[in-house]
C-alpha cells in the first residue's frame, strides 16, 4: 500500500526554478497545454516539492482512455483522468520522477457541461486531481474525498490568483 505524502501549501510560490513538466496531446482536441503546465509547476511549488521533480501529462482520446481504464483499473469505458505514480520523494527536497497523468478531454467536456463550468476549468481540476493521486491522495471514503477535493480546488484557485 502506498503511503500518502502529507503536504502543506505554500502561499507564495517561486517559479524561477527549472521544472520538468512534459505535456503531450494525442487526443485530437484543443487543450490548454500551456496553462496546465503552469498550473502543475505552480502546484509543485505550493506543495513544497522539489521544482526539479518530473511530471508527464498526456491528453488522449476516449478509445485510448478506455483501453487504459480496462488494463489498469479493470473497469469498462473511458474515465476522465488516470494517474500512474512512479517515485515518491523519500525526503523533503528530493527530485524524482513523480509519474504520469492521463486526461481524456472529451470526457472532461461532458463533466464540465454537467458541472456548469468551462472545459478548461474541468481540465485544470483533473490535472490537479491527477497530481494529488500521484502523491498518494485518494477519495475512497468521504473524509479522504473531502481533503483531496478541497486541496485540488485550492491548487487551482491559488494558481488562478497568481496568473
Amino acid at each position: 500500500m502506498r503511503q500518502k505524502l502529507h503536504l502543506v501549501i505554500s502561499e507564495t510560490p517561486n517559479l524561477n526554478s527549472l521544472m520538468t513538466i512534459e505535456i503531450t496531446n494525442k487526443s485530437g482536441e484543443l487543450v490548454p497545454a500551456d496553462q496546465v503546465r503552469t498550473l502543475l509547476e505552480n502546484s509543485l511549488v505550493q506543495l513544497k516539492l522539489n521544482p526539479e521533480c518530473e511530471v508527464n501529462l498526456v491528453f488522449v482520446d476516449e478509445n485510448e482512455m478506455t483501453e487504459l481504464h480496462i488494463k489498469w483499473m479493470d473497469e469498462p469505458g473511458p474515465t476522465d483522468v488516470l494517474s500512474f505514480p512512479m517515485d515518491m520523494p523519500a525526503a523533503a527536497g528530493d527530485a524524482v520522477t513523480l509519474g504520469d497523468i492521463v486526461i481524456a478531454p472529451t470526457v472532461a467536456a461532458r463533466q464540465a457541461a454537467t458541472a456548469g463550468h468551462s472545459v478548461e476549468h474541468e481540465i485544470y481540476i483533473l490535472a490537479a486531481h491527477g497530481l494529488l493521486h500521484i502523491l498518494g491522495y485518494d477519495h475512497a471514503d468521504k473524509e479522504e474525498e473531502k481533503v483531496m477535493f478541497a486541496l485540488q480546488e485550492n491548487l487551482v484557485k491559488n494558481w488562478q490568483a497568481s496568473a
